[in-house]
């Protein structure tokens, strides 16, 4: 796939990441706000914001099997300059429509970014060295996520500083601060992604359109023929219900022990960006916890941990208390993901890679979704405490899906199975398929793929969550 070498492809892959997410950092911390300064209430806002949602959903799985089919690469062109179209478009936008089309366009842009990146990185430093351990750079990704939304937080901050400057006021300048780096990206982009495909041109596209569904159909076959992979998306489930807890219920919690929603705010701005960069020091944990004690182990204790550090939110009198939870909470998050993640990678080969991360993207939309409604009506009816211990318990419920991953990996290790040959279905893993038998041999975010450590909803119009962000 590539000539590059498995540090020169991290090193690609670690600069993308980091350009992708710095415009998110900027969008963050004025999104909402700017949204209400050009008139929108905050129910209007929430009903613009599922426009993303409902479009991400409709295309997770088409744009995957695309990516699979066409190529990394071009599929992720498209999505970045759609991402672009968006915040030019949210810089301008001063009604709900306009603001609703903004949303959908983050959708498409979502579900089009969803996995190329990854993917490409994990084939192509195969490709260099198939006995490369890519978790390492999975890991080192969590961290430049957290460092480059962190960054670009504090930016942001100082940009509103500065302002207003002229006809552009205090909140717009650090969208178009946002639009240059959007730009910056997609330049970076077309350099660095180095992927060698046979077919190209119109008759590859068209090729390509058609191959997707397929490639969707056999990326769906190896769920069913895998309880180890089956198990391992699974686990997006229990982790988008339960990430309600911390995305969505924290800044009300936060409000209860303060006792003032403005104090709660103002706590809020310096505390998500720390959570992010406690979720860069959690994803720095990784390689320590792989050698300490395997990934399967490591990732079902850090859903239980998690469960944890949401029932410290919960219980905790006091915001101190309240704070230091949370960001051991996004600690774990940020360590949680690269595990996960590197987990899922080692269950299908190149072709229905990406496909099988838009599936696994895809079980946490509507998880998550289920969570809003089911945590919120239960904080509006009983107590905010008791909708978190809820979550809690449904994060650390998850933790058992990993046993399957683990029990593959021990027998592996021991050689008590011979090794799967090509076409046919390894012990308690997915059926791997050659590379060469495709025909055309791919998650506040632009949608915070994983965690969203501010009180504004869990996808935003800059470059997307996790965890793997999810991701996770």
């Amino acid at each position: 796939m590539s000539t590059l070498s498995v540090r020169q492809v991290r090193f690609r892959y670690l600069t993308l990441y980091g350009l992708r997410w710095l415009p998110a950092g900027l969008m963050i911390p004025v999104m909402i706000l700017l949204m209400q300064e050009r008139g929108l209430s905050l129910s209007q806002i929430g009903l613009v914001a599922t426009a993303q949602g409902l479009v991400v959903l409709a295309l997770e799985l088409p744009t995957g099997g695309l990516a699979d089919a066409l190529g990394r690469k071009p599929v992720l062109a498209v999505a970045w300059v759609v991402c672009l179209v968006s915040l030019v478009l949210f810089a301008v936008a001063d009604s709900f429509w306009l603001f609703a089309l903004v949303w959908a366009l983050q959708g498409v842009y979502r579900a089009l970014d969803s996995g190329p990146l990854e993917s490409w990185y994990v084939d192509a430093t195969l490709a260099a060295d198939p006995e490369a351990e890519y978790e390492r750079g999975l890991g080192w990704a969590g961290t430049v996520i957290g460092i480059a939304i962190g960054a670009g937080a504090l930016l942001s901050g100082g940009l509103v500083a500065l302002g207003p400057i002229g006809p552009v006021s205090a909140l717009t300048l650090p969208v178009l601060v946002a639009i240059a780096l959007q730009a910056v990206s997609i330049v970076a982009l077309v350099v660095l992604l180095v992927e060698h495909r046979s077919a190209k041109g119109l008759p590859a596209l068209r090729a390509s359109v058609v191959e997707a569904p397929r490639m969707v159909g056999q990326a769906v076959g190896l769920l069913r023929r895998s309880r180890v992979l089956l198990a391992l998306v699974a686990v997006e489930l229990f982790w988008g219900f339960g990430m309600v807890t911390f995305e969505s219920l924290l800044p009300v919690r936060l409000s209860e022990v303060v006792g003032d929603a403005d104090r709660a705010a103002a706590l809020l701005g310096p505390a998500g960006s720390a959570a992010w960069l406690a979720n860069a020091a959690g994803a720095a944990l990784t390689p320590f916890l792989l050698r300490r004690l395997g990934a399967a182990p490591a990732a079902a204790l850090m859903r239980i941990l998690q469960g944890v550090t949401v029932v410290g939110m919960g219980l905790l009198a006091g915001p101190v208390g309240v704070l230091v939870a949370y960001l051991a909470c996004y600690t774990v998050h940020g360590a949680s993901n690269p595990l996960h993640m590197g987990l899922l990678h080692r269950q299908v080969d190149g072709p229905y890679r990406t496909s099988v991360l838009s599936l696994n993207s895809m079980m946490g939309q509507p998880a998550g979704a289920l969570g809003a409604v089911v945590l919120t009506a239960l904080a509006d009816r009983a107590s905010v405490s008791l909708a978190m211990l809820v979550g809690a318990v449904v994060l650390a419920l998850g933790a058992p899906l990993y046993l399957p991953a683990w029990r593959a990996s021990r027998a592996a290790g021991s050689g008590a199975d011979e090794p799967a040959t090509p076409g046919e279905k390894a012990p308690e893993a997915a059926e791997v398929v050659p590379s060469g038998t495709s025909p055309a041999a791919t998650g506040p975010d632009g949608s915070l793929a994983g965690p969203a450590p501010v009180a504004v909803p869990t996808s935003v119009p800059a470059p997307a969550a996790g965890a793997g962000t999810r991701s996770a």
